[in-house]
């Protein structure tokens, strides 16, 4: 009697890359925060697709790859894997300060400047923003994966009722990325500081809004998914 085995079919994944609005410490609430990224896998069949949250608070574009967070990640892709990316909210710090020096150069040119990196005792190229999201792009679609770029979520910083929107810098950048490299973008900076006016300061401070985020992502990883 012949007997065949079928080896069982390998889920997507859907890896998350980002700072701590995508997943806050170990992920699991501590203090009353959490980042988006903790709650997304309510909103999918688990059994079919997988989501691995591999963002860490505190990063940078920058940090994310000098700290070999982005190796761990890029190591670990697919083809037909799902990688999610949300950066800006860090980018802005200084470049060699002896706190983080995880600050970027704005925009998303060719733009490099060598410092002294004081926390890692050595000279570094620091780039753009651009640029840094520009190399993983590019080299998580090298591996077959499809890249879906976001734009930063808002601040809780508010003016005359309204919350202060980041015109012109981190959002619009991310989404010139995505366009030069002809990838999905999510814009949830201005989705959610949407829902944050229709909602108010007060209630948007003693609230929390996770199940804002999830849904647009959702919608534009069914969308590119292929079972």
């Amino acid at each position: 009697m012949a007997v065949s085995f079928t080896a069982p079919q390998r889920r997507s994944v859907i890896f998350l890359i980002g700072d701590s609005t995508v997943k806050n410490g170990k992920g699991k609430g501590g203090a009353g925060q959490w980042g988006w990224g903790s709650v997304l896998e309510q909103y999918f069949d688990t059994t079919r697709i997988d989501i691995q949250n591999r963002a860490l608070g505190g990063t940078s574009t920058r940090t994310f790859i000098s700290k070999g967070l982005w190796k761990n990640v890029l190591d670990q892709l697919n083809k037909d894997d799902f990688l999610v990316v949300q950066f800006g909210h860090n980018d802005g710090g200084p470049l060699d300060d002896t706190a983080r020096a995880r600050g970027t150069i704005k925009g998303i040119g060719d733009e490099v400047k060598t410092i002294y990196n004081p926390l890692l005792r050595q000279e570094e190229a620091v780039h753009t923003y651009g640029w840094y999201l520009t190399k993983m792009i590019q080299e998580a679609k090298q591996k077959g994966a499809h890249v879906i770029i976001c734009s930063p979520i808002p601040r809780d910083r508010w003016k005359d009722h309204k919350v202060e929107r980041a015109e012109g810098s981190y959002p619009a950048w991310a989404e010139q990325v995505a366009q030069n490299n002809k990838v999905p973008f999510i814009d949830l900076h201005n989705l959610i500081a949407d829902e944050y006016d229709r909602i108010g300061k007060e209630k948007v401070q003693l609230i929390l809004l996770l199940q804002i985020i999830p849904i647009p992502v959702m919608k534009v990883l069914k969308k590119m998914h292929k079972p």
